[in-house]
């Protein structure tokens, strides 16, 4: 961990806390100052749930009331819920964010997908700071396919001669880096056969066994080295930059901000895949994962 994101990131902390403790004589009170508590939501997906329990264990530490909504689906599935008042807070990524608001963006780079979704976010909504930490969508294949027929970038799935399926969510099937954006972008066709959990071992699996030759799977998801897997490289930029950000509803006040923007700026890519890789390798389940990295970086 850097010393210094790790100091910025527990100087924050403190800071909400002192400015609490100054506005209501009591550092346990601002979460209940106004009668609110934040629903804190996450994807089907262990990496969203952690993160969401880091989120959810801060504010509690903060004095906040939370209720945690976790594993309710897919962004199809929950983002009409956060856009219609019933979740508060939710762990989400840049790129897939901003495609989900604006399927036709050109923005590409970090800074320039950040300031698209923050113009992109519907009224009552804001993304807070995004993180250092990122977990990309990538096209993934075996490593006996990428030798097969010499695979290093998403470029040169054109020189396959043989049909090839893409496995992943129902919903990629639709999506702008489904089989249309690959042929779009890339002008590759393949076929689409629906896996449903969100590139797990499921997926895995059907890579492995060939059932499919391609599959969405983010790149901080330890079953690629542990399963000699190949991220192809994206040279066109169908995958946009992927920072972990929090989406919030105006519930969401400025001091309790103040403690996930902490959060935000002491997580690294790094820690992300080693607290997945705690989840996958050594199947413990996300409050306690949560709990030693708030402890690790101080901010617990």
């Amino acid at each position: 961990m850097n010393t210094r994101t790790k100091a910025l990131g527990a100087v924050a902390l403190a800071a909400v806390l002192t400015a609490t403790a100054c506005s209501s004589g009591d550092p346990l009170s601002s979460g209940d100052s106004d009668g609110d508590t934040i629903v804190i939501g996450s994807q089907d997906y262990y990496s969203s749930e952690i993160i969401a329990e880091i989120y959810a264990q801060s504010l509690e530490d903060a004095g906040f009331t939370v209720d945690k909504q976790l594993r309710i689906g897919q962004r199809e599935a929950y983002l009409p819920e956060i856009e219609g008042g019933s979740i508060d807070l939710f762990p989400e990524y840049t790129g897939p964010l901003l495609q989900y608001w604006e399927p036709d963006t050109e923005a590409r780079l970090s800074d320039d997908v950040y300031a698209a979704l923050q113009g992109a976010t519907p009224d009552g909504l804001r993304v807070l700071d995004q993180s250092p930490a990122t977990d990309q969508d990538s096209y993934t294949v075996t490593r006996a396919f990428a030798d097969e027929w010499s695979l290093t970038t998403i470029d040169d799935l054109a020189n396959v001669t043989v049909p090839m399926t893409m496995g992943g969510n129902s919903e990629g099937e639709t999506r702008p880096n489904g089989p249309q954006g690959l042929l779009d972008t890339y002008g590759v066709e393949v076929g689409f056969t629906p896996i449903e959990d969100g590139g797990g071992p499921l997926t895995v699996q059907a890579l492995n066994d060939g059932d499919i030759q391609l599959a969405i799977i983010y790149t901080a998801d330890p079953s690629v080295e542990a399963n000699d897997l190949v991220s192809l490289q994206d040279t066109k930029g169908l995958f946009l930059a992927s920072h972990v950000v929090p989406l919030a509803s105006d519930n969401v006040n400025d001091e309790a901000a103040a403690v996930i923007n902490a959060v935000s700026a002491a997580m690294t890519p790094e820690d992300l895949l080693a607290l997945n890789s705690r989840s996958v390798n050594e199947e413990l389940p996300a409050e306690t994962i949560a709990k030693d990295w708030l402890a690790e970086t101080d901010l617990g």
